[in-house]
């Protein structure tokens, strides 16, 4: 297949033997599978067929030298992610520029060549141009009929497992009630030692805290090459990674760009993050107009595939990198209803051994001692035993709060081989 010029409509969908070219999304509407043919005749799935999108913006898109937002531009990325929620898409959006649009209000120098801003001045403008910005964002999704929420995150909340299901938990319930979060750094309270640094690297977290299978980082160079192309004329684009290997790495040293805090480099630690998540990343051009329908239209960007589905990257994860820190024994029944699918239930357990915390790794064994299953726990071990064999709507007398219905949700769970 020949090579697309930048930005060129290719959208091909395959219908037994009859091919049709398409424009941006919404155009077929017959729920066929859509397949984008880029360069060399590669396959990679169109943005319409993610489950669950996000949509990492750098400082440097979404405000000017002088820190005023640019709301034009926010107006046209939302009329693309509004398309592709309205299709079905779950949408995230991993948002920075709180401190560049905050400055400007306090009247704080602005601008790369102005000096740089203390721990508490940065804080403080954090803190001042959150509000600005967020409502920037819920007006831009309000015009399309969405709801925007606020999530403000911290390393902390997605190394600590406590806090990780907490914050998984909200995001998820946002989604299901057709919500589209707006995620940020928390950078009035996070100090240097518990920064993410960027958010090239927290978007890639989000995506394996939630399952993402897409997370786009929209920049201001159009994806990897071999050397930095605005001082290296024979530098070549790199279409599709799907390793990241050594070659990989020194390629993204050899590339700068003015990205906001993150180069190439923290955007290759991302995708090494989000590939091992099973989500692919996709890194493209965002200054450009419509930036999501471009890539859909064969713009050149470079995508990070997944060798493995986010639910099963996941459940490795469970069954392979965590030590469980305790065992639920459950009954027949509920053993059944685990090798079906389903998630572990108050009823079903019998008893428990060892102390464990909210979101700590556990093993499931049956009524004869054996192995079956390994899951997080969504409960401590404390709370397991006052609940154990009850009805999921009679553990709010017991506990005096409303918790979740399951002890460990499928999700969190993988099956052992029996």
């Amino acid at each position: 297949m020949a090579l697309l010029k930048p930005y060129e409509p290719y959208i091909t969908i395959l219908k037994k033997q009859k091919q049709k070219k398409l424009g941006f999304l919404g155009k077929y509407q017959q729920q066929q599978k859509f397949k984008l043919y880029r360069d060399r005749g590669v396959t990679v799935i169109s943005l319409n067929e993610s489950r669950r999108l996000i949509i990492k913006v750098g400082s440097a898109l979404l405000a000017d030298e002088e820190g005023n937002l640019r709301v034009k531009w926010i107006d046209e990325l939302v009329a693309d992610a509004a398309e592709l929620f309205h299709n079905g898409t779950e949408i995230i959006i991993v948002s920075s520029g709180a401190i560049a649009v905050g400055r400007r209000i306090l009247g704080l120098a602005a601008g790369p060549r102005n000096r740089a801003l203390r721990l508490e001045e940065s804080q403080a403008a954090a803190a001042t141009g959150q509000v600005r910005l967020a409502h920037s964002w819920q007006e831009a999704l309000a015009r399309h009929n969405l709801l925007a929420a606020q999530i403000l995150l911290t390393t902390e909340d997605t190394e600590n497992r406590r806090r990780y299901l907490n914050a998984r938990s909200t995001i998820t319930t946002l989604l299901k009630l057709g919500v589209v979060p707006i995620i940020n750094e928390n950078d009035t309270v996070a100090t240097e030692e518990i920064r993410f640094g960027d958010n090239d690297r927290l978007a890639a977290r989000v995506a394996q805290m939630i399952s993402a299978d897409t997370c786009i980082i929209l920049s201001d160079i159009d994806g990897l090459y071999t050397a930095d192309p605005s001082k290296t004329d024979n530098a070549n684009h790199i279409d599709q990674v799907h390793s990241i290997t050594s070659d990989i790495e020194k390629m993204a040293g050899s590339t700068s760009n003015d990205d906001g805090s993150g180069g190439m480099i923290t955007k290759i630690e991302a995708a090494r993050i989000a590939m091992q998540a099973g989500c692919r990343l996709v890194i493209s051009d965002g200054r450009i107009k419509r930036p999501l329908r471009s890539i859909d239209e064969g713009a050149r960007c470079t995508w990070f595939v997944a060798e493995a589905e986010p639910m099963t990257a996941r459940k490795r994860w469970i069954a392979g990198s965590l030590n469980p820190v305790g065992t639920v024994y459950i009954d027949p029944g509920a053993a059944k209803a685990l090798v079906s699918g389903n998630s572990l239930l108050p009823a079903g357990v019998v008893r428990v051994e060892g102390n464990f915390d909210r979101g700590d790794p556990v093993i499931i064994s049956n009524d004869k001692g054996i192995e079956m299953a390994r899951g997080l726990s969504a409960y401590s071990s404390d709370d397991v035993n006052r609940i154990r064999g009850l009805k999921s709507n009679q553990t709010e007398e017991v506990l005096g709060y409303r918790g979740r219905e399951e002890i460990i949700h499928r999700d969190d769970l993988i099956i052992s081989k029996l």
